[in-house]
């Protein structure tokens, strides 16, 4: 394939400069023998595909192929043989035979004795049932009466390499030909596919090497490129289908080709001992792309030229690859060389036979299919050969690694009496650091223990310091109120005593009405009304802020902090509020914005601290920003969703850098000065935040504040 142009250009180049000569007859005289048309075939062509078989039958413009068979590689012309048969048999009939497979139209015409004119038209265009005559070859009767001789045309044009190989002789020599070839080509199949089977068999029996896999592919890219070339793809596998007819004669090469590389690059391993040639292996693969591509769009013309070329490269690159790989001394490149020379001899000898190099004859004619069947064969000893070398290699490993181990055991037994010496020694020393590690273990426990109550002792003191103040306000609403209430209940208790002595004094009616009105005015009755109402008003809002406040209390300490409950996050931040209302001091506003949260499983007293916490140092941010001025802003807001509640305790505070929050639930990590906090709080807040499988997430800004945002789940798991 690889000189098909160089041929091509030759073979026309010999029948231009052949001279106008008499054209020999075919002369048709053993009816057991099969003549092959090789010389002087006459041919026109036919460029527009217009000519008629009238014009052509009285054409004087004919050319003459003086040797070979007809060859005109590829071409958009139609081309008409005329072919002039003479029986010296005793048959009255003779056949024509035109093994070219894969063309796509062929015409015969034989003028008949009534005058009018037999036409058969056929080829890879047309479905297989319009053949004269079932064979993978195109058969025509030819009526001519012994001792005569005829003249008669064939029309032909393909898209694939034109190449008409012409035979003629009796009904009986051509179909004994007919079925010696048919025989040739069963058992080839039948030889490729047991091969196939085989290899099939092999690898999934061992699925040790990869390359079975590819070869097997190949093997089938393989079979299905000769049955198209040879047409028993089109007679068995497809008849009705004339796309596929046209198509494989392109596709099935080209995936030969693709399976025959990958198969070479697994099998010989060219990615390690050759990584340089990857890269052309990967060119080819898309010039045989382009083949299929263009033969798809229709351009078959250039698909062709393009396989013919990739085809060149592809024998050309891999027998280059497998000397020099075989060269490194790699045995299964020897076995790879020989089979793919083998190939290579059949393509050769085939070409050479197409361009008239070599003669027609059934040896070169089959060459072909016996290389194809020869490189399967010899590819598959060279696989079986490299499974004997990995079991080799494999034998040797083991050896190698049962040394080892025998060396290993005695090595192991030496040193075991030296290592259960210093286990022994290394166990008492353990033993000894053990209980030095337990003592400090202990008294980190006991570190841990105070500290954690001194932060719990300081929260302690921070919040009674805030109850005395809160309950300090409403109580002296009680005391400041209970002198001037029991200085009003005197006075009526008096104006009673005196109401009396009017009652039952001799005075008549309008008298005695008279007298306590006087009376009334003189302690100013209406407005002691309207003071002992606001005394007792007073004395009931501090009973009720006094009852609120031991009421946040109660929710804030929770004695049963250490059972896992439900309860409401919205109370226990209320209550917290209750608690920590005296650090505001009425200059930080507080802005809450509560949803309608469900009920958490959770440890509520845990949480309040944790809230206390969080509360506190924000109180602490902003008073560090603002002083005592106001402009102070605490936002607490709470929301869920179906799985979780979140809080956010925001700030309008100073705010922090990176290194803070990266370092803000450190154990004793503060901010605070000397004295003002234990840095507990925190990692205090976070590790219960973790104990409820939630999380603290912190936005922060130097300077502009803090937010806390708190998730916890609703349904601890």
């Amino acid at each position: 394939m690889s000189l098909r142009l160089l041929f091509v250009t030759i073979s026309m180049l010999c029948s231009l400069v052949a001279g106008a000569q008499k054209v020999p007859v075919i002369v048709v005289a053993d009816p057991s023998k099969n003549y092959l048309v090789n010389t002087g075939v006459e041919y026109i062509e036919d460029k527009n595909h217009n000519l008629t078989y009238a014009q052509v039958s009285q054409a004087q413009n004919f050319q003459i192929l003086e040797k070979g068979i007809p060859n005109f590689a590829v071409t958009k012309s139609a081309y008409w043989l005329k072919i002039c048969l003479r029986n010296e048999t005793d048959r009255s009939r003779l056949m024509l035979r035109v093994s070219a497979p894969t063309v796509d139209s062929i015409s015969y015409y034989e003028a008949l004795p009534d005058s009018s004119v037999k036409t058969i038209s056929s080829g890879c265009a047309y479905p297989f049932r319009f053949r004269e005559k079932i064979s993978t070859d195109y058969i025509f009767n030819v009526s001519v009466h012994p001792g005569t001789e005829k003249y008669v045309f064939v029309k032909v044009s393909s898209t694939s390499p034109l190449v008409v190989p012409l035979s003629a002789g009796t009904v009986q020599a051509i179909s004994d030909s007919d079925k010696y070839k048919d025989i040739f080509w069963g058992m080839y199949i039948g030889l490729m596919l047991a091969m196939l089977l085989y290899n099939c068999f092999i690898y999934f029996t061992t699925r040790d090497d990869s390359s079975y896999l590819f070869y097997i592919g190949y093997v089938a890219a393989v079979i299905t490129t000769q049955i198209t070339v040879s047409g028993y793809g089109f007679q068995l596998l497809w008849p009705a289908n004339t796309w596929m007819a046209t198509a494989s004669s392109f596709i099935a090469p080209s995936l030969a080709g693709i399976t025959g590389m990958e198969f070479m690059r697994h099998f010989l391993k060219t990615k390690q001992k050759l990584p340089k040639v990857e890269k052309g292996f990967f060119v080819l693969y898309a010039m045989y792309a382009i083949t299929i591509l263009t033969g798809l769009a229709g351009k078959y013309d250039i698909a062709y030229n393009v396989m013919d070329v990739t085809a060149s490269s592809v024998s050309i690159y891999m027998l280059v690859v497998a000397i020099v790989i075989w060269r490194k001394g790699s045995r299964p490149a020897g076995f790879f060389l020989i089979a793919w020379v083998a190939f290579l001899i059949g393509v050769f000898v085939f070409v050479f036979k197409n361009f008239n190099i070599l003669p027609y004859n059934i040896f070169t004619a089959y060459t072909m299919p016996v290389g194809s069947a020869m490189e399967v064969i010899l590819l598959s000893f060279a696989l079986a050969d490299r499974i004997n070398i990995l079991k080799k290699e494999k034998e040797k490993h083991q050896a190698e690694a049962i040394a080892a181990l025998k060396e290993n055991e005695k090595i192991i037994t030496n040193q075991k009496a030296e290592l259960e010496l210093r286990v022994a020694e290394r166990t008492a020393e353990l033993h000894k650091s053990n209980e030095g590690l337990k003592k400090a273990m202990k008294d980190l426990k006991d570190a841990e223990t105070q500290l954690v109550d001194s932060e719990k002792m300081a929260s302690l003191g921070q919040l009674t310091a805030g109850i005395a103040h809160e309950i300090n306000n409403p109580i002296n609403f009680v005391t400041s109120n209970v002198k001037p209430l029991n200085r009003d209940v005197l006075i009526l208790l008096d104006a009673v005593s005196e109401m009396e002595k009017i009652a039952v004094s001799d005075a008549d009616t309008d008298a005695k009405g008279r007298l306590i009105e006087a009376y009334k005015n003189d302690i100013d009755y209406e407005y002691l009304k309207i003071e002992i109402d606001q005394l007792l008003g007073g004395i009931s809002e501090g009973a009720s802020r006094t009852a609120e406040i031991v009421k946040g209390l109660r929710i804030f300490s929770r004695l049963d902090e250490d059972d896992l409950k439900k309860a409401d996050i919205n109370e226990g931040i209320n209550s917290t509020l209750i608690i920590t209302n005296n650090m505001l001091n009425n200059t930080i506003r507080v802005q809450k914005n509560f949803a309608n949260l469900p009920l958490i499983e959770c440890y509520p007293g845990k949480l309040n601290q944790v809230f206390l916490n969080m509360i506190s140092n924000a109180v602490y941010a902003i008073r560090k920003k603002y002083g005592e001025a106001d402009g102070g802003m605490l936002s607490i807001t709470t929301t869920s969703d179906e799985s979780h509640v979140y809080i956010t305790i925001g700030d309008n505070g100073t705010g922090m850098d990176e290194n803070t929050k990266k370092r803000l639930f450190e154990p004793f990590f503060t901010t605070k000065d000397v004295g003002e906090g234990t840095g507990l709080g925190m990692s205090i807040a976070y590790n219960t935040i973790n104990k409820h499988h939630g999380q603290i997430n912190i936005n922060s800004e130097l300077g502009k504040g803090t937010d806390f945002i708190i998730t916890l789940p609703i349904i601890q798991k």
